[in-house]
């Protein structure tokens, strides 16, 4: 993909992703009520200037979300052009009278355009699962000058400077030189007999790659948005909502009552008023 990216128009002059930076930074913003009277003129009359002001408005966000991915190598402007489309994509399906602002509903798409981009584009997904693998990964492709396999003097030393074990660099080293099996096996299956790893799905339709990744995003979002309002709350209405839904089990109301010596339609009370103030915690945190 072009390092040039490719946003509706934003009136300026842009030779590179700081000069883009700076110009998304300083697009309007739009308050809640704007935002809901433009969503609702793209939803009803699909005004496409209306979607055009959405976008704008929000392009600044998709920003800091990619940069939350340099680690893996890619150029920030191919995330951040990934992230846009991301954007556009949550700009057509958002729903104002859900009561959420744009930017709380576009964060998974947004993430999950840059999940596939990464996942199209760069391999250490696989070669390296955690933290660890992936500092190894870096800095051995850094390391390495050539394409044979490292001497075991070149491994020992690789493994002394980065404080791991000679079998961690020749692990790596060997996932590094692995070869990808292709997922839909070769045009002509007369080239390659045995069979891809894509026929062994009984219902592709079920196990979509991107529908899954933007269901765990966005269900990861609402538990940090969940925990985060909750400290917020008086320690009782916490410990109601924890026992009631949050628990293994789900406490009663007459438990709860015998607890803190109140009748359990106080309790009842309690809760209800808890849940009230954890929801708008929660909305206006994505605000």
């Amino acid at each position: 993909m072009s390092n040039a990216l490719a946003v509706p128009s934003i009136g300026t002059s842009i030779r590179s992703v700081n000069d883009y930076i700076v110009a998304v930074n300083r697009l309007p913003k739009l308050n809640a009520e704007e935002e809901r009277r433009l969503a609702t003129r793209f939803r009803l009359q699909n005004d496409l200037e209306a979607a055009k002001q959405l976008i704008l408005a929000n392009l600044r966000y998709v920003v800091p979300i990619a940069r939350g991915y340099l680690g893996y190598g890619l150029p920030l402007a191919d995330l951040i052009q990934e992230g846009n489309i991301g954007l556009m994509k949550a700009v057509k399906r958002y729903d104002p009278a859900v009561g959420v602002r744009l930017i709380s509903f576009a964060v998974h798409w947004i993430r999950a355009e840059i999940h596939e981009f990464i996942l199209r584009n760069w391999r250490i997904v696989k070669i390296a699962t955690t933290k660890a693998q992936r500092k190894l990964f870096f800095n051995l492709r850094k390391a390495r000058k050539k394409l044979n396999w490292l001497s075991q003097n070149e491994a020992e030393t690789i493994a002394r400077d980065l404080g791991v074990k000679v079998e961690t660099v020749r692990e790596m080293e060997k996932r590094m030189n692995s070869h990808d099996m292709a997922f839909d096996g070769s045009m002509d299956e007369s080239e390659d007999p045995s069979p891809a790893p894509a026929h062994f799905l009984s219902a592709a339709a079920e196990a979509d790659p991107a529908c899954q990744l933007e269901e765990l995003e966005w269900r990861r979002i609402e538990h940090q948005q969940l925990q985060r309002a909750l400290t917020q709350l008086d320690d009782r209405s916490r410990d109601i909502l924890q026992s009631r839904w949050l628990g293994e089990r789900k406490v009663t109301l007459q438990e709860l009552a015998d607890r803190y010596g109140v009748s359990a339609e106080r309790i009842r009370q309690l809760e209800k008023n808890a849940i009230k103030k954890l929801k708008s915690l929660m909305a206006a945190e994505a605000v």
